[in-house]
């Protein structure tokens, strides 16, 4: 891997770079679909790249429940068994644990816990879910972490920052084994500054070459949450990208771009997508309201994606009703086009050093 800053902001912290990996090289800040069963849901490989997706994000326990790795060995590697030629990043999956799993038993060692497809019971140690990674073919891989929703107490907040470290240590010396890919830290700490500190700080002595930035967007006040992102953000080291994971409403990207966040994904583009709210340059809209049902329009005057360009809102309020998969299909299509054109916008502000004015007027369009 080799990130290199080539242009930073001259009235905040944000920045510009270039992220190379072995598969293909990333202009940050990025915007990463999230593809967590192999599928950016209802959109295929060939409209992503339309969006101009450089990057998509997968999910360590969906697959490594469902195919299961032997069928993505068979396939040659996760790449080629979903036809998507640049880089994946794959979360380790610790946080569908905690939030799907029908019951779980957090230990040091790992995590015992029963699928929530079957109720097979499983344990996976964080050297078990980098070998899964490294089994999906991933190009930047997540080590499992311990995340913890707020409100949380010091104490546990504590204890699960202490666990993370453990694992973290646990899966670099796995990875470095292997030597694929490119493992982060995980910082975690949840909403108290020393415990954020003491992570990084920890991470720092164990040595990744990217870091990202968990148990945030899990209940905390938004102005909280941009108090500890700055907090943590400015800890991180400069010549590492830095991910800001889960968090995906355009506003609090912008927010975390103007501190100097590299990285994002989150499922808010399609699940809107799927249930008719679009993201416009004026605001989101709900497409299939009737108000919209002799609307000639676009979704999106100033959008040049697909959808924007051959279809109107009546015909796509025509399509919900109907219950046809065209129209969610389409809304999808067009926010995540949506969402890497804004960061396209971002980047050339940045290089233009008028990122904060940019920010300020998109934040006002996009409520």
């Amino acid at each position: 891997m080799d990130f290199k800053i080539t242009h930073n902001d001259t009235h905040t912290k944000a920045r510009c770079g270039i992220l190379t990996l072995e598969r293909g090289t990333i202009e940050t800040p990025i915007f990463m679909p999230v593809g967590t069963q192999a599928s950016v849901k209802s959109l295929s490989p060939a409209e992503l790249e339309e969006c101009g997706a450089q990057i998509i994000l997968s999910n360590s326990y969906h697959l490594y429940l469902r195919p299961g790795l032997d069928i993505i060995r068979l396939a040659g590697g996760l790449h080629k068994f979903m036809n998507w030629k640049k880089p994946i990043l794959t979360d380790s999956g610790g946080y569908q644990i905690f939030s799907l799993a029908i019951l779980r038993k957090i230990k040091d060692e790992g995590l015992e816990f029963q699928s929530h497809l079957d109720g097979s019971r499983h344990f996976l140690t964080p050297e078990d879910v980098v070998r899964v990674q490294e089994a999906l073919g991933s190009d930047i891989m997540m080590p499992l972490d311990e995340c913890v929703f707020y409100p949380v107490s010091f104490d546990e907040a504590q204890t699960a920052l202490e666990r993370t470290t453990l694992w973290a240590l646990r899966s670099k010396k796995e990875w470095l084994k292997v030597k694929k890919g490119i493992l982060f830290g995980i910082v975690q700490g949840s909403t108290y500054p020393e415990l954020r500190k003491r992570s990084l700080a920890e991470l720092l002595d164990i040595g990744f070459p990217g870091y990202a930035i968990g148990g945030l967007s899990v209940g905390e006040p938004a102005d909280l949450r941009y108090n500890i992102l700055n907090c943590t953000v400015d800890e991180l080291p400069s010549t590492s990208p830095r991910y800001l994971m889960g968090v995906g409403l355009p506003q609090d990207i912008l927010e975390a771009v103007s501190m100097g966040v590299d990285m994002f994904d989150c499922v808010v583009p399609t699940r809107y997508g799927r249930n008719g709210t679009a993201f416009t340059s004026q605001g989101k809209i709900t497409v299939r309201n009737g108000e919209f049902s002799r609307d000639q329009s676009p979704l999106d005057a100033k959008c040049g994606c697909y959808c924007c360009l051959n279809f109107t809102r009546s015909y796509l309020r025509h399509l919900f009703n109907a219950g046809e998969i065209l129209g969610l299909r389409l809304v999808s299509y067009h926010n995540i086009y949506f969402f890497l054109d804004m960061m396209k916008q971002a980047r050339q502000a940045i290089r233009e050093g008028r990122f904060k004015e940019f920010k300020e007027n998109f934040g006002v369009q996009s409520r």
